[in-house]
């Protein structure tokens, strides 16, 4: 899907606010002294932010703050404040429209702590990467500390930490479900997914004076109202189980109880005749979008969800069917009991932007550094995407562990070939220390630049989960054209050595394509090409909606004819996750086995990380699957909780570390595979031990978690990165990848 047929109006469309006569500042001020310098007594917003300030389009603050001053409004950047007080919250006064607040590119969980729950060392997005610069649910925290600092002004959040929890949902951390982060923070509003749209409206509303509280029509917002609210008598309710019936679990109201229309039957007494009248298809259909457009769906409260597992996967499946801008309709779900039940009110998703509003945003007058009040110091997510382009956002692939699903949404919002071009001139004429190679073109995926589905009215109207699970839909346009010649043409501008592609390859679509297969092994690998099979057995892949291991073997024949006609030595750097719902321990076993095979010996090994919404959670926690209709009665979901199982999960990923040796033999013998235990090339690990190994409880190797390094796609741990297989009498180098997300607003997939 690419482009929703719903009107909205044009970013660039709306009259400027005054203080557009102040133009654009060399970095939006972090302190009083900066504000002075450029004339202003206040600001119009302040941005507060869990990360570093770095004035680049590929982090969420700057990108808004930009995209705000561009419309007139004076911003503010209050960037890692300290939490313990309000006082840092005060530091640029009291703004005079919003505070505008959200945790950073990455939720601040999982920011914060590893798979294995555990504190991470460091912080990607800090100067220096130190840690603990934020606070755990950061979004909540900056929320009641700006309310404390000012308690009169309207507070809106955003970001992925906000728009992954916008509803009742499962924390891994806490191991519960909690509610949603709106009533939690006390925010006025909520916005969700990519919110350029519903920010310039509300920013401009406020500014000519409605009150926070009264603005209830912007789409990808939420917000908190009595029970029962609705927005005028034209709306109706309709009940979840109208959208897919969860079975015999709780008993429903009948939300389609007709009182009125079995009052007006009776009053038609025997022998009378009810006059009928005969309304055209057109008129039918036209009635039936306009009833569809003023129906909100009720899902069940915070308290069913919590305590009845089959709800909560009901929920959750409904949540993502309602989740085209095509047709998705408003969602409602009742938080607390008797006199203290709210309702929390979902208005449908943003509008995906045009391309031209997409070249809009990126190409305001970001200074594409950090701010000069951190000098020196390093900021690793900044350095790994200084000379790296973001083409486009969105994803159709739909992986259940993936969520850029419920942030970005699977509509592909693609960039200008000239805005791209007119990027790459940019890092070459301006960024310090450019050597003339371009890190990565890509996004949430590498090669789904201006893909589409092929019929606006079906995409419209579609409500599939992935466009391409379990087949590529044949109404979907995989015409790989459009990004050879971006490709092409970046790499013939002057200054420009080297275009590598970084962002995780769609190999199920790449294959379609033998020309693009050719042109970017030719010309855009630097030795190594990451792609994600993600396991190799039927089962954890089903929970995955992931392709099987025959479309990987296909890519690598095309990768391996062309790397030779080349003449370049090149290797695929295929990523697999442990531990994901729907996986056994024979699954990893034959995993394992794949591996050993075909010469892999993974570097780094990511288990699955349950995050907010994503449908593989809903696995995890409630041990149901999400993706068909589900009862009390439905398919089950196999589940790795323990800690002693998901570190034999990693410990297969990693059969050729002799720390895992001890455990994997264990485990070899309880599955009654013991004749894989022996020094031949047939047996998986050996039966002696090395001495001084095999004696820690955690496989030394993993403890240095990978996912500490600052990511590039989602930063749930989710990647592995192998060594590429060595030839004979060679070994082959190990490089690992950094991941940094490379929107603002999206949690990278790759792939």
């Amino acid at each position: 899907m690419a482009t929703a047929t719903v009107a909205a109006k044009p970013l660039t469309s709306y009259r400027k606010y005054w203080a557009q006569r102040f133009g654009p500042a060399p970095f939006l001020p972090m302190s009083r002294a900066e504000m002075d310098a450029l004339g202003w007594d206040e600001c119009d917003i302040i941005l507060v932010t869990g990360d570093a300030y770095i004035d680049h389009p590929s982090f969420g603050m700057a990108l808004v703050g930009r995209l705000l001053e561009a419309q007139g409004f004076r911003v503010g950047m209050i960037s890692q404040p300290d939490w313990h007080s309000s006082d840092d919250f005060k530091r640029l006064g009291k703004p005079k429209l919003f505070f505008g607040i959200t945790a950073g590119n990455m939720d601040s969980m999982v920011n914060r702590y590893t798979s294995d729950r555990k504190i991470r060392s460091d912080d990607a997005y800090t100067p220096d990467a130190a840690p603990d610069r934020r606070p755990d649910r950061a979004v909540i925290v900056y929320s009641q500390r700006a309310r404390e600092a000012f308690p009169d002004v309207p507070l809106v959040i955003g970001g992925i930490e906000a728009s992954l929890r916008r509803i009742a949902h499962y924390d891994y951390w806490s191991d519960k479900v909690r509610r949603s982060i709106l009533p939690h923070s006390k925010a006025d509003l909520l916005l969700f997914g990519n919110a350029e749209r519903a920010l310039v409206d509300l920013a401009h509303r406020l500014a000519h004076g409605e009150k926070i509280g009264d603005i209830r029509d912007l789409r990808g917002t939420a917000f908190m109202v009595p029970h029962g609210w609705l927005p005028g008598p034209e709306w109706a309710e309709a009940d979840s189980t109208t959208v897919d019936t969860p079975g015999a679990v709780h008993a429903h109201p009948d939300p389609y109880a007709m009182e009125a229309d079995k009052q007006a039957s009776a009053k038609v007494g025997a022998g009378e005749t009810a006059i009928v009248r005969i309304v055209s298809k057109a008129e039918r259909l036209a009635k039936t979008k306009q009833a569809r457009a003023h129906t909100s769906i009720r899902l069940p409260s915070y308290e069913q969800v919590r305590d009845d597992p089959v709800l909560y996967a009901h929920a959750s499946r409904t949540f993502h069917l309602e989740s085209n801008p095509g047709n998705a309709r408003a969602l409602v779900q009742a938080h607390g009991e008797d006199t203290s039940r709210r309702d929390l009110w979902l208005n449908p998703p943003p509008i995906p932007l045009t391309t031209e509003e997409m070249d809009h945003v990126f190409g305001l007058p970001y200074a594409r550094a950090p701010h000069p009040a951190y000098g020196d110091a390093r900021i690793p997510a900044w350095e790994m995407i200084r000379f790296s382009i973001n083409i486009m956002r969105g994803c159709f692939g739909g992986c259940t562990f993936c969520s850029i699903t419920e942030h970005e949404g699977r509509i592909i919002q693609s960039r200008s070939e000239a805005s791209i071009l007119q990027e790459i001139e940019d890092i070459r004429d301006k960024t310090p220390g450019f050597t003339g190679v371009i890190s990565d073109l890509g996004g949430p995926t590498a090669n789904m630049y201006r893909m589409a589905c092929k019929d606006p009215k079906i995409e419209s109207s579609c409500r599939r989960l992935s466009c391409v699970y379990p087949g590529i839909c044949e109404n979907l346009n995989t015409d790989h054209a459009p990004l050879i010649s971006v490709y092409r043409k970046a790499r013939a501008l002057p200054g420009i050595k080297k275009i590598l592609i970084s962002s995780g390859l769609r190999y199920d679509l790449a294959v379609r394509s033998p020309e693009y297969v050719k042109e970017l092994v030719t010309h855009h690998v630097g030795g190594y090409l990451k792609i994600a099979p993600e396991h190799t057995q039927e089962g954890p892949l089903s929970k995955m909606m992931k392709p099987g291991i025959g479309a990987y073997e296909r890519f690598k024949q095309m990768f391996d004819k062309f790397s030779k006609e080349a003449g370049k030595e090149q290797y695929l750097i295929p990523y697999f996750i442990a531990a994901h719902p729907g996986t056994t321990d024979e699954d990893m076993l034959e995993l394992a086995l794949w591996l050993k095979r075909n010469g892999f010996r993974l570097d780094q090994v990511q288990t699955f990380l349950p995050t907010p919404l994503a449908i593989a959670t809903a696995m995890w926690h409630t041990e149901k699957n999400p993706l068909r209709k589900v009862t009390a009665d439905s398919e089950g979901v196999a589940v790795v909780r323990g800690g002693r199982q998901r570190k034999l999960h990693k410990a297969f990923l990693r059969y050729h570390d002799a720390e895992n040796w001890p455990l994997l033999r264990e485990a070899l013998r309880a599955m009654g595979r013991a004749d894989l235990i022996g020094p031949g090339k047939k047996h998986l690990i050996p039966a002696w031990q090395p001495a001084g190994t095999g004696t820690s409880s955690l496989p030394r190797r993993q403890t240095a978690h990978a996912d500490r390094r600052p990511q590039k796609s989602a930063p749930a741990p989710r990647r592995t990165t192998p060594a590429a297989p060595a030839k004979p009498g060679k070994g082959a180098p190990v490089r690992r990848h950094p991941d940094v997300p490379r929107h603002p607003l999206s949690r990278r997939k790759g792939g």
